[in-house]
């Protein structure tokens, strides 16, 4: 009878690991590190996670799942209520200023008059509908035509003289090595934001006058004659100026924040490969505005129609209806000052119509190029 010089414990071991009947020790730990996870190989706390998603979605409007990051909306409420509370001011003031008084455009319809009741709104209700009435008289007036024209001219000559001027000095600003430096020339740039347009429409008179410095040193070398704020010719050029004196400064900001956006070491990796300045801001500084430069272009776009209306309306008795309406003026002239409130209001849809259609256009134009534009795609 002969003995096995193997262990018997181990023989078993060896004979159970060979037929697949129970693992190795090694294979044991692994097996209950696994298992103390999940059944399905993830951890555990990922499971109960999905558990109390799951279970406090079912208690809300919708279902959580944890694993796709779907919350709901009673969650997320409740997560989020401080921003909530936060936007609630914002979204009344956009609620009562911009909303509500889309309500008024149903007087475009109507032959609005306001003295049938004392309130306005039981006024509304009580005039007679004329239906597309209105619209037919706005655009069989020859005066209405003229103020589509000098906005568009206006709109024109801002978007092709003012515009590229916050973007040139952003660059310029951006350029100034010492902070010091920089911070003055912004502070001096965007100064005259703060003003309003009777300081900005004052001190150009003071200075384009015909009794403006201008004016008064060329007097005293023998030439008279100069009087740039009541000539209706250069009139458009005059309201660019203007706008470019007072709010060019202001848009360097957002440019600014889109620059300080861009790693340094982009330019010194293309300082490196031999790229001057002028290579370094087409092929670094550029692209990296290029976003902004397209949504900015969008919603000026869809500002076209508003060149500004207490700027031309505080200039109009000095150069004319002729030089400074614009559908603005026009607007407020026919709804305020003649009271003809269901024709001014037919006029102030058609641009507010306009002005949506450009935007939209305008924004579909900014996804060929490639840009994100006012809204995804």
């Amino acid at each position: 009878m002969s003995h096995s010089t193997v262990p018997r414990g181990r023989a078993q071991a060896s004979t159970q690991a060979k037929d697949g009947a129970a693992p190795s020790a090694e294979e044991s730990g692994a097996e209950s590190v696994t298992s103390a996870k999940s059944g399905s190989g993830r951890p555990r706390w990922l499971g109960r996670l999905g558990w109390l998603s799951g279970r406090f979605g079912r208690s809300g409007k919708g279902k959580g799942d944890g694993l796709s990051g779907k919350v709901s909306l009673g969650i997320r409420l409740r997560r989020d209520r401080t921003l909530v509370l936060m936007t609630v001011p914002a979204i009344l003031l956009i609620l009562v200023f911009n909303y509500i008084p889309v309500l008024g455009n149903i007087v475009a319809f109507q032959d609005y008059d306001p003295y049938l009741s004392d309130n306005g709104f039981v006024a509304m209700l009580q005039s007679p509908w004329v239906g597309f009435e209105q619209f037919d008289r706005v655009f069989a007036d020859s005066e209405f035509w003229h103020a589509v024209q000098n906005t568009f001219v206006l709109f024109f000559l801002q978007l092709v003289l003012f515009f590229p001027i916050p973007i040139l000095l952003a660059l310029l600003i951006n350029s100034v090595l010492r902070p010091r430096v920089r911070a003055m020339a912004q502070a001096i740039m965007y100064l005259p934001h703060f003003f309003s347009w009777v300081l900005v429409v004052t001190v150009f008179q003071q200075i384009f006058g015909g009794a403006g410095v201008i004016a008064q040193t060329l007097a005293d070398h023998g030439h008279t004659g100069f009087d740039l704020m009541t000539d209706p010719e250069s009139f458009k050029y005059l309201v660019t100026l203007q706008s470019v004196w007072k709010d060019a400064g202001w848009g360097i900001i957002v440019f600014l924040a889109a620059l300080s956006s861009v790693s340094n070491d982009l330019y010194e990796a293309a300082a490196m490969d031999g790229a001057n300045r002028w290579r370094r801001m087409w092929h670094i500084t550029l692209p990296a505005l290029r976003p902004v430069i397209a949504l900015l272009l969008v919603l000026r776009v869809g500002d076209a129609l508003t060149v500004g209306f207490e700027q031309l309306l505080l200039q109009r008795q000095a150069v004319g209806p002729d030089a400074s309406e614009v559908l603005d003026t026009y607007v407020w002239w026919n709804g305020i000052r003649n009271q003809d409130f269901s024709y001014a209001a037919a006029a102030g849809l058609i641009k507010g119509i306009v002005g949506l259609t450009l935007v939209l256009v305008a924004n579909k134009v900014a996804h060929l190029m490639g840009e994100q534009g006012v809204y995804k795609k």
